[in-house]
């Protein structure tokens, strides 16, 4: 029996590297140039910066678990001082509060670390690279995926590792209902309309400051900061959620010269003297974020899998991701547990 993974992130990948260890037939594609899907870690010198998702909390025994497998390191979010505040007029104040993200974690070497690992535990000959799906097809005989290099793959059963808006623009033969359709292009993709700027500096001259790196703004361009500094030595880094909604943001160059004049305002002449200003915008990722994930989510929203989009083509077709996680859907725990929930289904 042998299972297609479409889609290389943190789901997919846990699914593939399950899938090795039980000695089952399979093959994981990604379109990607490289694996970890929205997870994305930047390296300068010895530090390291995650673009997408950062961090992870007690209570989630999967990501824990695969941290203490794999002799990896845990560390608090740097917490240590107080809360700059900035009002709608661009004055700011410093000294009300302390770091909001006090106790969530961060992995040492950043989540890159973690999805590199997973990957290199997958046999070559079982994964692939730069590989399109363009169209998913179920026959008598099993099902044929069809790349966009027009090279056609065949399995029993394909689980669809993707955000379900990405995987519903699949060409699928026969058709999938309409209404399983709708229920997944309903479907929010978390962190899809996110965009993410990572502040790089020689030295935490924050934290000289007494302040925590945290920072709240009502000004923008970004709504919310953190220290993203690594565990030990540096850079050091701050790191900011951008509270434009996309269609604002297209001017990369003008961004970039906003998001440095408020890291001045917020942080001293000091965040002018920037090592490097990475910035990723997840809303103009074509593999992450469709035109309907542009539109702000301003809660998180309710995941899990609808009951219409289970036992699609007599069941060979699953699937897989946060967003359809049976619990904490929307984050890194999420994308293991649906990993889980689909290996326990699979023929």
């Amino acid at each position: 029996m042998k299972t297609l993974i479409v889609g290389g992130g943190l789901s997919g990948l846990a699914l593939a590297e399950a899938l090795e260890s039980q000695g089952r037939d399979y093959v994981l594609v990604e379109a990607r140039e490289c694996f970890g899907g929205r997870i994305l870690t930047e390296h300068l010198e010895n530090g390291y910066f995650d673009l997408g998702p950062a961090w992870f909390w007690s209570g989630q025994p999967r990501i824990l678990g695969l941290i203490d497998r794999f002799n990896l390191m845990k560390f608090n979010q740097y917490s240590d001082g107080y809360l700059t505040q900035e009002n709608e007029m661009g004055q700011v104040q410093r000294g009300r509060g302390h770091s909001t993200m006090e106790g969530s974690w961060r992995l040492e070497g950043g989540f890159g670390k973690l999805t590199n690992i997973l990957a290199n535990q997958i046999p070559d000959k079982r994964k692939r690279l730069n590989s399109v799906v363009m169209k998913l097809e179920k026959t008598a005989q099993g099902c044929i995926v069809t790349l966009k290099c027009g090279e056609h793959i065949y399995a029993d059963q394909v689980v669809l590792a993707l955000p379900p808006r990405i995987a519903a623009t699949i060409e699928f033969k026969p058709p999938l209902p309409t209404i399983t359709n709708d229920a997944m292009t309903k479907v929010s993709t978390w962190m899809a309309g996110q965009a993410k700027a990572v502040a790089v500096y020689d030295t935490p001259f924050w934290r000289n400051q007494g302040l925590s790196g945290d920072a709240m703004s009502r000004m923008g361009p970004m709504v919310e900061i953190h220290d993203a500094s690594p565990h030990y030595g540096g850079p050091y880094a701050l790191f900011g959620f951008i509270g434009v909604p996309p269609a604002g943001r297209v001017d990369e160059h003008l961004l970039k010269q906003h998001l440095k004049a408020q890291f001045v305002r917020l942080f001293g002449p000091e965040a002018a003297e920037m090592n490097e200003l990475y910035l990723k915008d997840w809303a103009v990722d074509p593999l992450t974020a469709t035109q309907a994930d542009k539109d702000p989510i301003y809660a998180h929203p309710t995941y899990g899998l609808p009951e219409v989009m289970t036992n699609q083509f007599d069941g060979a077709l699953q699937f897989a991701g946060t967003e359809v996680a049976s619990e904490f859907g929307g984050y890194i725990e999420g994308a293991l547990a649906a990993a889980e929930d689909v290996l326990s289904a699979l023929r």
